[in-house]
Protein backbone atom coordinates (compact mmCIF):
# COMPACT_ATOMS: atom_id res chain seq x y z
CA UNK A 1 0.00 0.00 0.00
CA UNK A 2 1.08 3.69 -0.58
CA UNK A 3 3.76 4.43 2.48
CA UNK A 4 2.48 8.13 3.16
CA UNK A 5 -0.88 7.05 3.38
CA UNK A 6 0.22 4.34 6.21
CA UNK A 7 1.75 7.47 7.93
CA UNK A 8 -1.05 9.85 7.99
CA UNK A 9 -3.48 6.98 9.35
CA UNK A 10 -0.64 6.33 12.26
CA UNK A 11 -0.15 10.15 13.07
CA UNK A 12 -4.09 10.26 12.98
CA UNK A 13 -3.98 7.22 15.37
CA UNK A 14 -2.39 8.40 17.58
CA UNK A 15 -4.28 11.54 18.23
CA UNK A 16 -7.25 9.72 18.68
CA UNK A 17 -5.72 7.39 20.99
CA UNK A 18 -4.56 10.18 23.24
CA UNK A 19 -8.23 11.71 23.07
CA UNK A 20 -9.67 7.91 23.82
CA UNK A 21 -7.22 7.52 26.79
CA UNK A 22 -8.26 11.30 28.29
CA UNK A 23 -11.80 10.16 28.15
CA UNK A 24 -11.23 7.26 29.02
CA UNK A 25 -10.17 8.43 32.25
CA UNK A 26 -12.93 10.69 32.94
CA UNK A 27 -15.07 6.87 32.93
CA UNK A 28 -13.01 5.66 35.31
CA UNK A 29 -13.16 8.57 37.71
CA UNK A 30 -17.12 7.90 37.05
CA UNK A 31 -18.23 9.85 34.08
CA UNK A 32 -20.31 8.11 31.69
CA UNK A 33 -18.22 7.43 28.28
CA UNK A 34 -19.99 9.63 25.44
CA UNK A 35 -21.56 8.10 22.27
CA UNK A 36 -18.83 9.75 19.59
CA UNK A 37 -16.17 7.77 21.92
CA UNK A 38 -17.51 4.69 21.67
CA UNK A 39 -17.86 5.29 17.38
CA UNK A 40 -14.10 6.17 17.38
CA UNK A 41 -13.04 3.14 19.20
CA UNK A 42 -14.92 1.20 16.60
CA UNK A 43 -13.38 3.47 14.08
CA UNK A 44 -9.59 3.01 15.21
CA UNK A 45 -10.28 -1.22 15.16
CA UNK A 46 -11.47 -1.21 12.05
CA UNK A 47 -8.65 1.37 10.28
CA UNK A 48 -5.86 -0.45 12.65
CA UNK A 49 -6.90 -3.55 10.59
CA UNK A 50 -7.40 -2.28 7.35
CA UNK A 51 -4.01 -3.84 6.05
CA UNK A 52 -4.60 -6.83 7.02
CA UNK A 53 -8.67 -6.72 5.60
CA UNK A 54 -6.85 -5.34 1.90
CA UNK A 55 -4.11 -8.58 2.22
CA UNK A 56 -7.36 -11.21 3.07
CA UNK A 57 -8.98 -9.87 0.11
CA UNK A 58 -5.89 -9.47 -2.37
CA UNK A 59 -5.29 -13.13 -1.54
CA UNK A 60 -8.64 -14.08 -2.63
CA UNK A 61 -9.11 -16.08 -6.02
CA UNK A 62 -8.70 -14.23 -9.37
CA UNK A 63 -12.27 -15.09 -9.92
CA UNK A 64 -13.44 -13.73 -6.21
CA UNK A 65 -12.35 -10.51 -6.53
CA UNK A 66 -13.63 -9.93 -10.09
CA UNK A 67 -16.80 -10.60 -8.72
CA UNK A 68 -16.29 -7.94 -6.06
CA UNK A 69 -15.30 -5.26 -8.79
CA UNK A 70 -18.62 -6.10 -10.37
CA UNK A 71 -20.58 -5.98 -6.97
CA UNK A 72 -18.40 -2.21 -6.45
CA UNK A 73 -19.32 -1.74 -10.01
CA UNK A 74 -23.20 -2.11 -9.70
CA UNK A 75 -22.98 -0.17 -6.34
CA UNK A 76 -21.58 2.61 -8.49
CA UNK A 77 -23.94 2.59 -11.25
CA UNK A 78 -27.38 2.25 -8.46
CA UNK A 79 -25.44 5.31 -6.71
CA UNK A 80 -24.77 7.39 -9.66
CA UNK A 81 -28.73 6.75 -10.73
CA UNK A 82 -30.45 7.99 -7.39
CA UNK A 83 -27.49 10.03 -6.07
CA UNK A 84 -27.19 12.24 -8.80
CA UNK A 85 -28.96 11.55 -12.21
CA UNK A 86 -32.43 11.74 -10.91
CA UNK A 87 -31.89 14.61 -8.47
CA UNK A 88 -30.58 16.15 -11.61
CA UNK A 89 -33.84 15.17 -13.60
CA UNK A 90 -36.07 16.44 -11.00
CA UNK A 91 -34.14 20.10 -11.44
CA UNK A 92 -34.18 20.35 -14.75
CA UNK A 93 -37.99 19.43 -15.62
CA UNK A 94 -39.02 22.25 -12.77
CA UNK A 95 -37.32 24.39 -15.32
CA UNK A 96 -39.25 26.45 -17.79
CA UNK A 97 -36.14 25.33 -20.83
CA UNK A 98 -36.19 22.85 -22.67
CA UNK A 99 -32.53 22.48 -23.49
CA UNK A 100 -31.27 20.74 -20.33
CA UNK A 101 -34.06 18.36 -20.23
CA UNK A 102 -33.04 17.14 -24.08
CA UNK A 103 -29.71 17.28 -22.78
CA UNK A 104 -30.13 15.29 -19.37
CA UNK A 105 -30.35 12.09 -21.44
CA UNK A 106 -27.32 12.01 -23.60
CA UNK A 107 -25.42 13.18 -20.32
CA UNK A 108 -26.34 10.56 -18.24
CA UNK A 109 -26.30 8.09 -20.59
CA UNK A 110 -22.33 8.78 -21.43
CA UNK A 111 -21.95 9.15 -17.28
CA UNK A 112 -22.75 5.62 -17.03
CA UNK A 113 -20.10 4.67 -20.19
CA UNK A 114 -17.83 6.57 -17.93
CA UNK A 115 -18.67 4.97 -14.48
CA UNK A 116 -18.33 1.45 -16.49
CA UNK A 117 -15.07 2.44 -18.10
CA UNK A 118 -13.43 3.70 -14.99
CA UNK A 119 -14.39 0.31 -13.47
CA UNK A 120 -13.16 -1.76 -15.87
CA UNK A 121 -9.98 -0.36 -15.89
CA UNK A 122 -9.62 -0.36 -12.09
CA UNK A 123 -10.47 -3.88 -12.04
CA UNK A 124 -7.86 -4.68 -14.89
CA UNK A 125 -5.09 -2.92 -12.91
CA UNK A 126 -5.77 -4.78 -9.39
CA UNK A 127 -6.30 -8.40 -10.74
CA UNK A 128 -3.66 -8.09 -13.32
CA UNK A 129 -1.41 -5.97 -12.03
CA UNK A 130 0.58 -3.11 -13.62
CA UNK A 131 3.39 -5.16 -14.81
CA UNK A 132 0.82 -7.29 -17.09
CA UNK A 133 1.19 -7.23 -21.33
CA UNK A 134 -2.90 -6.68 -20.25
CA UNK A 135 -2.28 -3.70 -18.77
CA UNK A 136 0.16 -1.98 -20.71
CA UNK A 137 -2.08 -2.75 -24.07
CA UNK A 138 -5.30 -1.58 -22.41
CA UNK A 139 -4.58 1.69 -20.93
CA UNK A 140 -4.12 3.35 -24.74
CA UNK A 141 -7.28 1.99 -25.31
CA UNK A 142 -8.95 3.50 -22.09
CA UNK A 143 -6.97 7.06 -22.47
CA UNK A 144 -8.29 7.28 -26.31
CA UNK A 145 -11.74 6.06 -24.85
CA UNK A 146 -11.77 8.76 -21.95
CA UNK A 147 -10.83 11.23 -25.16
CA UNK A 148 -13.60 10.11 -27.34
CA UNK A 149 -16.21 10.29 -24.79
CA UNK A 150 -15.00 13.95 -23.99
CA UNK A 151 -15.65 14.94 -27.86
CA UNK A 152 -18.93 13.60 -27.28
CA UNK A 153 -20.17 15.30 -24.18
CA UNK A 154 -18.86 18.24 -25.76
CA UNK A 155 -20.24 18.14 -28.79
CA UNK A 156 -23.66 16.83 -27.61
CA UNK A 157 -23.51 20.29 -25.33
CA UNK A 158 -22.88 22.11 -28.85
CA UNK A 159 -25.74 20.65 -30.51
CA UNK A 160 -28.29 21.71 -27.70
CA UNK A 161 -26.75 24.88 -26.22
CA UNK A 162 -25.67 26.80 -29.57
CA UNK A 163 -28.94 26.68 -30.76
CA UNK A 164 -30.15 28.65 -27.77
CA UNK A 165 -27.19 31.09 -27.18
CA UNK A 166 -27.57 31.95 -31.14
CA UNK A 167 -31.72 32.73 -30.01
CA UNK A 168 -30.17 35.18 -27.32
CA UNK A 169 -27.80 37.30 -30.14
CA UNK A 170 -30.04 36.73 -33.14
CA UNK A 171 -33.56 37.96 -34.33
CA UNK A 172 -36.13 35.30 -34.23
CA UNK A 173 -36.51 33.65 -38.19
CA UNK A 174 -32.73 34.53 -38.79
CA UNK A 175 -30.74 32.28 -41.39
CA UNK A 176 -30.10 29.15 -39.77
CA UNK A 177 -29.75 25.34 -40.70
CA UNK A 178 -33.05 23.38 -41.24
CA UNK A 179 -33.09 20.80 -38.38
CA UNK A 180 -32.52 20.81 -34.82
CA UNK A 181 -28.68 22.35 -35.31
CA UNK A 182 -27.70 25.41 -36.51
CA UNK A 183 -25.25 25.99 -39.00
CA UNK A 184 -22.83 27.29 -36.64
CA UNK A 185 -23.57 24.71 -34.32
CA UNK A 186 -22.52 22.14 -37.15
CA UNK A 187 -19.30 23.33 -38.07
CA UNK A 188 -18.22 23.56 -34.19
CA UNK A 189 -19.59 19.69 -33.61
CA UNK A 190 -17.00 19.04 -36.49
CA UNK A 191 -14.35 20.70 -35.14
CA UNK A 192 -14.76 18.92 -32.02
CA UNK A 193 -14.76 15.51 -33.34
CA UNK A 194 -12.15 15.91 -35.69
CA UNK A 195 -9.79 17.08 -32.30
CA UNK A 196 -11.40 14.49 -30.56
CA UNK A 197 -10.32 11.84 -33.25
CA UNK A 198 -6.80 12.96 -33.82
CA UNK A 199 -5.99 12.87 -29.94
CA UNK A 200 -7.79 9.47 -29.74
CA UNK A 201 -5.65 8.33 -32.49
CA UNK A 202 -2.67 10.05 -30.98
CA UNK A 203 -2.74 7.91 -27.22
CA UNK A 204 -3.29 4.78 -29.53
CA UNK A 205 0.55 5.66 -31.64
CA UNK A 206 -1.29 6.84 -34.85
CA UNK A 207 -0.73 9.77 -36.60
CA UNK A 208 -3.96 11.03 -38.69
CA UNK A 209 -2.10 13.37 -40.56
CA UNK A 210 0.24 10.60 -42.08
CA UNK A 211 -3.36 8.86 -42.96
CA UNK A 212 -4.73 11.88 -44.59
CA UNK A 213 -1.68 12.45 -46.33
CA UNK A 214 -1.55 8.57 -47.93
CA UNK A 215 -4.92 9.39 -48.76
CA UNK A 216 -4.43 12.64 -50.61
CA UNK A 217 -5.51 10.98 -53.92
CA UNK A 218 -8.75 9.52 -53.30
CA UNK A 219 -9.57 12.93 -50.99
CA UNK A 220 -8.64 14.33 -54.19
CA UNK A 221 -11.20 11.87 -56.16
CA UNK A 222 -13.90 12.11 -52.93
CA UNK A 223 -13.03 16.41 -53.30
CA UNK A 224 -14.22 16.88 -57.16
CA UNK A 225 -16.98 14.62 -56.89
CA UNK A 226 -18.93 16.11 -53.96
CA UNK A 227 -17.28 19.91 -55.00
CA UNK A 228 -20.84 21.50 -55.65
CA UNK A 229 -22.06 19.74 -52.02
CA UNK A 230 -19.11 21.51 -50.73
CA UNK A 231 -19.61 24.72 -51.96
CA UNK A 232 -23.37 24.70 -50.75
CA UNK A 233 -22.40 24.20 -47.31
CA UNK A 234 -19.48 26.44 -47.12
CA UNK A 235 -21.97 29.23 -48.67
CA UNK A 236 -24.68 28.29 -46.30
CA UNK A 237 -22.26 28.81 -43.51
CA UNK A 238 -21.43 32.19 -45.61
CA UNK A 239 -25.25 33.63 -45.78
CA UNK A 240 -25.72 32.63 -42.47
CA UNK A 241 -23.11 35.06 -41.14
CA UNK A 242 -24.21 37.65 -43.86
CA UNK A 243 -27.67 37.29 -43.56
CA UNK A 244 -28.82 39.29 -46.66
CA UNK A 245 -32.64 38.18 -45.96
CA UNK A 246 -34.26 36.34 -42.99
CA UNK A 247 -37.23 33.59 -43.04
CA UNK A 248 -40.58 35.04 -44.17
CA UNK A 249 -38.70 37.50 -46.16
CA UNK A 250 -39.88 38.52 -50.34
CA UNK A 251 -36.85 37.99 -51.99
CA UNK A 252 -36.11 38.13 -55.99
CA UNK A 253 -33.72 35.97 -56.99
CA UNK A 254 -33.15 35.36 -60.97
CA UNK A 255 -36.78 36.06 -61.86
CA UNK A 256 -37.72 33.98 -58.75
CA UNK A 257 -40.03 36.09 -56.78
CA UNK A 258 -41.39 34.95 -53.60
CA UNK A 259 -40.95 34.82 -49.69
CA UNK A 260 -37.99 32.37 -48.38
CA UNK A 261 -39.60 29.49 -46.16
CA UNK A 262 -36.18 27.68 -44.57
CA UNK A 263 -32.71 27.89 -45.52
CA UNK A 264 -30.81 24.35 -45.47
CA UNK A 265 -27.55 23.23 -45.78
CA UNK A 266 -27.61 22.37 -49.95
CA UNK A 267 -30.31 25.02 -50.59
CA UNK A 268 -33.28 27.61 -49.52
CA UNK A 269 -36.81 27.33 -50.17
CA UNK A 270 -38.89 29.76 -51.31
CA UNK A 271 -42.20 30.34 -51.38
CA UNK A 272 -43.24 32.12 -55.06
CA UNK A 273 -46.60 33.70 -56.12
CA UNK A 274 -48.56 30.51 -57.33
CA UNK A 275 -47.29 29.15 -53.87
CA UNK A 276 -44.66 26.69 -55.50
CA UNK A 277 -41.86 25.66 -53.77
CA UNK A 278 -39.13 26.53 -55.58
CA UNK A 279 -35.65 24.99 -54.66
CA UNK A 280 -32.79 27.75 -54.84
CA UNK A 281 -29.38 26.19 -55.14
CA UNK A 282 -26.53 27.77 -52.06
CA UNK A 283 -24.34 28.39 -54.49
CA UNK A 284 -26.40 30.28 -56.85
CA UNK A 285 -27.83 32.87 -54.03
CA UNK A 286 -23.95 33.77 -53.41
CA UNK A 287 -23.32 34.34 -56.96
CA UNK A 288 -26.61 35.99 -58.14
CA UNK A 289 -28.00 39.42 -57.47
CA UNK A 290 -30.43 39.32 -54.66
CA UNK A 291 -33.78 42.10 -54.39
CA UNK A 292 -34.67 41.97 -50.94
CA UNK A 293 -38.12 44.06 -50.65
CA UNK A 294 -38.16 43.53 -47.32
CA UNK A 295 -35.20 45.40 -46.13
CA UNK A 296 -35.57 48.44 -48.86
CA UNK A 297 -37.27 50.70 -46.43
CA UNK A 298 -35.50 54.06 -45.21
CA UNK A 299 -35.55 55.62 -41.87
CA UNK A 300 -34.81 52.49 -40.46
CA UNK A 301 -38.03 50.88 -41.21
CA UNK A 302 -36.95 47.95 -42.91
CA UNK A 303 -40.92 46.27 -44.45
CA UNK A 304 -41.84 50.11 -45.35
CA UNK A 305 -42.00 50.42 -49.30
CA UNK A 306 -43.48 53.27 -51.72
CA UNK A 307 -46.14 52.83 -53.89
CA UNK A 308 -45.72 54.70 -57.38
CA UNK A 309 -49.00 55.47 -59.45
CA UNK A 310 -49.48 57.41 -62.79
CA UNK A 311 -52.47 58.91 -63.14
CA UNK A 312 -53.66 60.54 -66.50
CA UNK A 313 -56.31 63.64 -66.71
CA UNK A 314 -57.82 65.83 -69.80
CA UNK A 315 -55.88 68.81 -70.45
CA UNK A 316 -58.77 71.21 -69.35
CA UNK A 317 -58.40 69.77 -66.19
CA UNK A 318 -57.04 72.30 -63.86
CA UNK A 319 -53.49 71.19 -62.32
CA UNK A 320 -53.92 72.73 -58.34
CA UNK A 321 -57.55 71.13 -58.80
CA UNK A 322 -55.85 67.55 -59.29
CA UNK A 323 -53.00 68.08 -56.90
CA UNK A 324 -55.37 68.79 -54.37
CA UNK A 325 -57.74 66.27 -54.92
CA UNK A 326 -55.29 63.06 -55.15
CA UNK A 327 -53.64 64.50 -51.94
CA UNK A 328 -56.36 64.95 -49.38
CA UNK A 329 -57.04 61.50 -50.75
CA UNK A 330 -53.63 59.94 -49.87
CA UNK A 331 -54.13 61.34 -46.42
CA UNK A 332 -57.52 59.51 -46.35
CA UNK A 333 -56.05 56.27 -46.70
CA UNK A 334 -56.01 53.93 -44.05
CA UNK A 335 -52.59 51.96 -45.45
CA UNK A 336 -50.77 55.16 -46.09
CA UNK A 337 -48.59 56.26 -43.54
CA UNK A 338 -47.87 60.64 -42.67
CA UNK A 339 -44.41 60.24 -42.47
CA UNK A 340 -43.04 60.98 -45.46
CA UNK A 341 -46.03 62.57 -46.35
CA UNK A 342 -47.60 61.72 -49.85
CA UNK A 343 -46.36 64.02 -52.82
CA UNK A 344 -48.04 64.41 -56.07
CA UNK A 345 -45.74 65.91 -59.60
CA UNK A 346 -47.25 66.78 -62.57
CA UNK A 347 -44.67 63.92 -64.22
CA UNK A 348 -45.17 64.15 -68.04
CA UNK A 349 -47.51 66.49 -70.75
CA UNK A 350 -48.70 63.25 -72.78
CA UNK A 351 -50.23 63.18 -75.81
CA UNK A 352 -53.77 62.79 -74.49
CA UNK A 353 -53.61 63.88 -70.96
CA UNK A 354 -51.63 65.24 -68.24
CA UNK A 355 -50.09 62.83 -66.45
CA UNK A 356 -49.44 63.28 -62.54
CA UNK A 357 -47.35 60.43 -60.31
CA UNK A 358 -48.75 60.18 -57.03
CA UNK A 359 -46.05 59.05 -54.32
CA UNK A 360 -47.18 57.51 -51.00
CA UNK A 361 -45.91 54.87 -48.44
CA UNK A 362 -47.01 52.01 -46.00
CA UNK A 363 -45.35 50.81 -43.62
CA UNK A 364 -45.66 46.88 -44.61
CA UNK A 365 -44.95 46.00 -47.82
CA UNK A 366 -47.21 43.01 -47.47
CA UNK A 367 -50.33 45.82 -47.90
CA UNK A 368 -48.40 46.72 -51.21
CA UNK A 369 -51.80 45.99 -53.35
CA UNK A 370 -54.41 46.11 -50.90
CA UNK A 371 -53.22 50.06 -50.50
CA UNK A 372 -52.72 50.26 -54.26
CA UNK A 373 -56.46 48.64 -54.87
CA UNK A 374 -57.95 51.56 -52.47
CA UNK A 375 -56.19 54.00 -53.77
CA UNK A 376 -57.11 53.68 -57.40
CA UNK A 377 -60.58 52.38 -56.39
CA UNK A 378 -61.28 55.68 -54.41
CA UNK A 379 -59.72 57.89 -57.29
CA UNK A 380 -61.93 56.78 -59.72
CA UNK A 381 -64.58 57.56 -57.45
CA UNK A 382 -63.24 60.67 -56.49
CA UNK A 383 -62.63 62.05 -59.61
CA UNK A 384 -66.49 61.26 -60.54
CA UNK A 385 -67.54 63.42 -57.96
CA UNK A 386 -64.65 66.20 -58.41
CA UNK A 387 -65.62 66.09 -62.23
CA UNK A 388 -62.20 65.34 -63.13
CA UNK A 389 -62.28 63.65 -66.96
CA UNK A 390 -59.61 60.75 -67.48
CA UNK A 391 -59.18 60.40 -71.13
CA UNK A 392 -59.63 57.31 -73.19
CA UNK A 393 -60.17 56.13 -76.42
CA UNK A 394 -62.92 57.42 -78.71
CA UNK A 395 -65.30 54.95 -79.43
CA UNK A 396 -68.66 54.59 -80.96
CA UNK A 397 -71.34 54.35 -78.69
CA UNK A 398 -75.05 52.27 -79.41
CA UNK A 399 -78.35 53.11 -79.02
CA UNK A 400 -79.67 52.48 -75.60
CA UNK A 401 -80.24 48.64 -74.72
CA UNK A 402 -83.41 47.64 -73.35
CA UNK A 403 -81.73 45.86 -70.67
CA UNK A 404 -80.05 48.77 -70.03
CA UNK A 405 -82.54 49.52 -66.43
CA UNK A 406 -81.60 45.84 -65.68
CA UNK A 407 -78.08 46.60 -66.08
CA UNK A 408 -77.42 49.52 -63.51
CA UNK A 409 -79.62 47.37 -61.19
CA UNK A 410 -76.79 44.40 -60.97
CA UNK A 411 -74.02 46.81 -60.67
CA UNK A 412 -75.50 48.71 -57.68
CA UNK A 413 -76.14 45.21 -56.05
CA UNK A 414 -72.76 44.16 -56.62
CA UNK A 415 -71.37 47.50 -55.20
CA UNK A 416 -73.44 47.03 -52.22
CA UNK A 417 -72.13 43.30 -52.04
CA UNK A 418 -68.30 44.59 -52.63
CA UNK A 419 -68.59 47.20 -50.06
CA UNK A 420 -69.26 44.41 -47.47
CA UNK A 421 -66.52 42.10 -49.06
CA UNK A 422 -63.74 44.80 -48.26
CA UNK A 423 -65.00 45.49 -44.88
CA UNK A 424 -64.56 41.55 -44.56
CA UNK A 425 -61.15 41.67 -45.97
CA UNK A 426 -59.99 45.18 -43.70
CA UNK A 427 -61.51 43.26 -40.50
CA UNK A 428 -59.42 40.16 -41.16
CA UNK A 429 -56.02 41.89 -42.54
CA UNK A 430 -56.60 44.15 -38.90
CA UNK A 431 -57.40 41.31 -36.67
CA UNK A 432 -54.12 39.28 -38.17
CA UNK A 433 -52.06 42.61 -37.94
CA UNK A 434 -53.04 42.75 -34.55
CA UNK A 435 -52.37 39.21 -33.20
CA UNK A 436 -48.73 39.50 -35.74
CA UNK A 437 -47.47 41.79 -33.23
CA UNK A 438 -48.75 40.29 -30.49
CA UNK A 439 -46.49 37.00 -31.09
CA UNK A 440 -43.62 38.75 -31.93
CA UNK A 441 -44.03 40.40 -28.42
CA UNK A 442 -44.20 37.20 -27.34
CA UNK A 443 -41.45 35.40 -29.07
CA UNK A 444 -39.01 38.42 -27.81
CA UNK A 445 -39.67 36.42 -24.34
CA UNK A 446 -36.26 34.36 -23.62
CA UNK A 447 -37.80 32.28 -21.11
CA UNK A 448 -40.29 30.90 -23.62
CA UNK A 449 -40.70 27.14 -24.28
CA UNK A 450 -39.39 25.92 -27.60
CA UNK A 451 -42.45 23.96 -27.85
CA UNK A 452 -44.30 26.71 -27.64
CA UNK A 453 -41.95 29.09 -30.02
CA UNK A 454 -42.52 26.41 -32.09
CA UNK A 455 -46.24 27.28 -32.43
CA UNK A 456 -46.13 30.72 -32.46
CA UNK A 457 -43.80 30.96 -35.52
CA UNK A 458 -45.71 28.39 -37.22
CA UNK A 459 -48.30 31.02 -36.19
CA UNK A 460 -46.58 34.01 -37.52
CA UNK A 461 -45.79 32.41 -40.85
CA UNK A 462 -49.56 31.59 -41.59
CA UNK A 463 -50.44 35.52 -40.70
CA UNK A 464 -47.55 36.85 -42.91
CA UNK A 465 -49.03 34.37 -45.80
CA UNK A 466 -52.21 36.07 -45.13
CA UNK A 467 -51.62 39.34 -45.07
CA UNK A 468 -48.68 38.82 -48.33
CA UNK A 469 -51.38 36.30 -50.62
CA UNK A 470 -51.91 39.83 -53.18
CA UNK A 471 -48.25 39.37 -53.92
CA UNK A 472 -49.20 36.66 -55.94
CA UNK A 473 -51.18 38.79 -58.37
CA UNK A 474 -47.54 39.80 -60.32
CA UNK A 475 -46.30 43.49 -60.33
Amino acid sequence: MNPLFDVVCIILIQKLNSHVHYQYERTVSGLSEPFYIRAIRFFLRVLMDYQQYLDEINALNDYFRLGIAIGLFIVSIVFAKYAVIRPWWRFVSSTDADWDDFLHRPLANRTYALIFAISAQLTIRWILGTSSSTYDTSEPLFAAFYVILSASILSVSIKHLIPVLMDQFSAQGSVTVSGSNSIVAFFLRAVVWFAGLYFALNQLGIELFGILASLAVFSLIIGLAVQQTLGNIVNSFLLSIDRPFEVGDRIEVDGTWGSVVSVGILSTKVLDRDERLVVIPNNTLVQAKITNHARGGGDGIARRISIVLDIGVDYREDIDHVKYTLLQLSKECPYVIDKPEPRILLHELGDFAKVFRLYTWVEDYSDEYVARDWLLRNIDERFGKENINIPFPTSVELADSVYEQAEVTKQRTAKRKMVQERKKLDESRNNARAELEEIDETLKDPDISKKDRTALEERQRELNSLLSQFDRDGD
